[in-house]
């Protein structure tokens, strides 16, 4: 039996992903090479192009990370950890990466992708500590809200913040319901 039709038979035909039934390839998960179903996912073309050129991404097709993110197969679950760490700037991303379960093993898998595809922008907070998506950070100070009548008060908590991927000054989260960009000089891991 071949690795394609070992494949076909563990994902039923379908894309491991989205379910789509059409156009199904194998997916090398790296830094694996191959050899072995294991190490493979089924996926369709629109899964694929969006995974091969991130730029690409919708982030409403991969809301299928929902389901598939339960799979008993590592790989998939490392394919669906590191779609959800691409889109980390939605809310529901987030909240999916912090339900997810992996053993030790697979997330230093799911990890060691990220790794080699994340940028050389690194955030800082006030205090020289290095900021991640999702962390919680409080202001020291206040700060008026452009294009608001809101102040946000020295020592709110910002929770889930997000990461400007191009600007290592910049941060996003929400104070009182409201969508906001931070600079990262005015704040403070907790």
């Amino acid at each position: 039996m071949s690795i394609s039709r070992e494949l076909n038979k563990r994902s039923g035909n379908k894309c491991e992903l989205c379910s789509a039934t059409s156009e199904l390839d194998t997916y090398i998960v790296t830094p694996k090479e191959g050899s072995k179903v294991e190490d493979q996912v089924a996926l369709c073309t629109t899964c694929q192009s969006q995974l091969n050129n991130p730029t690409t991404m919708d982030a409403n097709h991969w809301r299928c990370l929902n389901d598939s993110m339960w799979s008993e197969v590592s790989a998939v679950q490392v394919v669906a950890y590191r779609t959800l760490h691409q889109l980390t700037d939605t809310d529901w991303a987030q909240d999916l990466i912090d339900m997810m379960y992996l053993d030790d093993d697979t997330k230093e898998w799911a990890e060691s992708g990220i790794a080699d595809t994340t940028d050389a922008v690194i955030h800082v907070d006030s205090n020289g500590h290095t900021l991640s998506a999702g962390d919680t950070v409080t202001l020291i100070q206040d700060l008026n809200v452009k294009g608001s009548s809101i102040t946000a008060k020295r020592g709110t908590a910002v929770r889930r913040i997000r990461l400007d991927p191009n600007n290592a000054e910049y941060i996003e989260g929400k104070v009182d319901g409201q969508h906001i960009v931070i600079l990262t000089k005015y704040v403070k891991k907790q």
